[in-house]
C-alpha cells in the first residue's frame, strides 16, 4: 500500500454470481466513471487479492460455494481495513448489520437505488485513498533524514524552503525569514545555522518584542560593572556572545528605533562597545532576522538596516496553504507525543481528516502541534472537539472558524459518545437511548472512530 498515493486510481472489484445483476451493476458503475473488475465467484477473487491492492470490494452475500460473509472475513484477514460493501436481500439485513460490526464498510439492500450505490462506492473509494495517504505519511516520517527531519513537508513550497536553506547556509550572508506567527521561523533560522560552517559556534535567539525598551541596549551590548544602577558585575551581551556564530532576531520589526541605529553600526563595523566601556570589541556575526511583514514597507523600520540585512530572503507559507502537509505534520507531532508515553498514535477517522483540511489554522504549525498533542494524549477525543475547545477559550485569534458541517458532525459525535459512555458500551441500551436503527449507529460509530470496547467497564 505504501507505494500508492491519494491520486491512485481505485478499482471496484464487483462479485455476484448472477450474471445479469453483475453485468447491469458493472455497467452503471462504469457509466458513472469507475473502473470495474467483475468476478463470478469468490474463489477467483480470493486468488487474485492481496493486501494493499488499489481496490474496494462490492459483493453479494448469498453465493456458493463461498458466500459474501466468508469472502469478507478472508479478505479482512489479509487487510483489516479494506473497504467492503455488501449487497443483501431483505432476509439478510440482520446478517449484514452484524457484518458492519465485523468490519464491513456498509451494505445495500436489494433492490437498491443506483445513485445510492454510487454515493456509497464514492465514500469507500475516498476512505481507500485516505488509507494510502496515511500509509505514505507513515513511510515518509519513518525515512526522514538530514534537513527533512527538521523542516518536515512534502509540499512544493517546503521543498523550495529546504533548497534555500541548503543554498544560503554556505553563503555566510545575512538572511531575512518572513512568515506569520507559528510558521517555524526560528526552526528555519536554526537550520541555517546548523547547516553552515558556523554550526559549532553559538546560536543565540532574541525575541525583540519580548525585551523592554529600557533593557534592550544592555541585553544586546552587555555592560561593565557599575555602568548603571544595578549593574553590579560585568555582563556579556547577546551580540558578543553570538560572535562566530549566528544571531537570530525574531520579530525584528519590534526593535526600538535607537537600537536599530546601534545595530546597523555594529553590522557595518563588526565591532561594539559594552555599556560603560570605551574598549572596542571585534565581533563576527551572521544575522538571521525574522518578521511577519515586509520590512521595507514599515514606517518604523530603518531602510538602511533593511538593506544591510536583506541579502537573502526565505518566505514561509501559511499552514493552510500547504495542503497534504497538514495531516502529515499532525501525525508527526501526534506520534512523538504517543511514543513519549509508550503508546501508539491512533489513526485519524474520516471526519477528523476532513476537519484538519477544512480548518484554517490561524496559529499555523504551532497551533497544529498543540492540537496533535492533545489528540495523542486524550483518549476518545476528536480534532473538531479539541479545536472547538480552543475557540471557546479564545486561546487563538481565530481567523478561520470551524465550518458549520464540522460543528454539526462534532455535535452528533459528542451525543453518540456520551450515550455509549453512559450505557457503558451496551449497544442495545444506546440504540434505545438515541432511538437509532442498529445499522445507522454502526455507520456513525465507524465514521467518528468510536469503538465500543473503549467504554466497557
Amino acid at each position: 500500500m505504501t507505494t500508492k498515493t491519494a491520486d491512485t486510481l481505485i478499482e471496484i472489484w464487483l462479485l455476484d454470481d448472477d450474471d445479469i445483476v453483475r453485468s447491469t451493476t458493472a455497467q452503471w458503475l462504469r457509466l458513472s466513471g469507475y473502473d470495474v473488475r467483475e468476478f463470478q465467484d469468490g474463489q477467483t477473487l480470493l486468488e487474485q487479492f492481496s493486501a494493499g491492492l488499489p481496490c474496494i470490494i462490492v459483493s453479494d452475500i448469498r453465493m456458493s460455494p463461498i458466500d459474501g460473509l466468508t469472502l469478507m472475513h478472508e479478505c479482512l484477514k489479509l487487510e483489516k481495513d479494506l473497504p467492503i460493501l455488501l449487497i443483501t436481500g431483505h432476509g439478510d439485513v440482520d446478517t449484514a448489520v452484524n457484518a458492519l460490526r465485523d468490519g464491513a464498510f456498509d451494505f445495500l439492500e436489494k433492490p437498491f437505488n443506483p445513485n445510492r450505490l454510487t454515493q456509497t462506492v464514492e465514500k469507500a473509494i475516498h476512505l481507500r485513498k485516505m488509507q494510502y495517504q496515511q500509509a505514505n505519511q507513515s513511510l515518509y516520517l519513518g525515512e526522514l533524514h538530514g534537513l527533512e527531519q527538521t523542516i518536515i513537508g512534502q509540499d512544493d513550497q517546503m521543498i523550495r524552503v529546504r533548497h534555500q536553506i541548503q543554498t544560503f547556509a554556505g553563503m555566510d550572508t545575512h538572511v531575512i525569514v518572513y512568515g506569520k506567527t507559528g510558521c517555524g521561523k526560528e526552526l528555519v533560522a536554526k537550520a541555517l545555522h546548523d547547516c553552515s560552517p558556523r554550526s559549532k559556534q553559538p546560536f543565540v535567539a532574541i525575541n525583540c518584542a519580548a525585551i523592554p525598551s529600557d533593557l534592550f541596549e544592555s541585553e544586546l551590548f552587555g555592560h561593565e560593572a557599575g555602568a548603571f544602577t544595578g549593574a553590579s558585575k560585568q555582563r556579556v551581551g547577546k551580540l558578543e556572545h553570538a560572535s562566530g556564530g549566528t544571531l537570530f532576531l525574531d520579530e525584528i520589526e519590534s526593535m526600538p528605533l535607537p537600537m536599530q541605529i546601534k545595530l546597523l553600526r555594529v553590522l557595518q563595523e563588526n565591532q561594539l562597545e559594552r555599556i560603560g566601556s570605551n574598549n572596542t570589541i571585534e565581533i563576527d556575526l551572521r544575522v538571521v532576522a525574522a518578521a511577519k511583514n515586509d520590512l521595507q514597507t514599515l514606517e518604523d523600520f530603518r531602510q538602511d538596516l533593511f538593506f544591510r540585512l536583506n541579502v537573502s530572503q526565505i518566505h514561509l507559507p501559511d499552514l493552510r496553504h500547504r495542503g497534504a502537509d497538514i495531516p502529515l505534520l499532525f501525525e508527526h507531532f501526534g506520534r512523538l507525543a504517543a511514543e513519549e508515553r509508550g503508546g501508539n498514535f491512533k489513526p485519524l477517522s474520516p471526519i477528523d481528516h476532513e476537519t484538519l483540511t477544512l480548518y484554517g489554522w490561524p496559529g499555523n504549525v504551532r497551533e497544529l502541534r498543540n492540537v496533535a498533542l492533545r489528540y495523542a494524549l486524550e483518549p476518545n477525543t476528536s480534532v473538531a472537539k479539541i479545536l472547538a475547545g480552543y475557540q471557546a477559550q479564545d486561546d487563538v485569534d481565530t481567523l478561520s472558524p470551524l465550518p458549520l458541517s464540522v460543528k454539526v458532525q462534532e455535535f452528533e459525535r459528542s451525543l453518540i459518545e456520551s450515550s455509549i459512555r453512559l450505557q457503558k458500551g451496551n449497544i442495545q441500551a444506546v440504540l434505545g437511548h438515541l432511538q437509532l436503527p442498529r445499522r445507522t449507529l454502526n455507520q456513525k460509530m465507524q465514521k467518528y472512530g468510536l469503538n465500543r470496547a473503549d467504554y466497557l467497564e
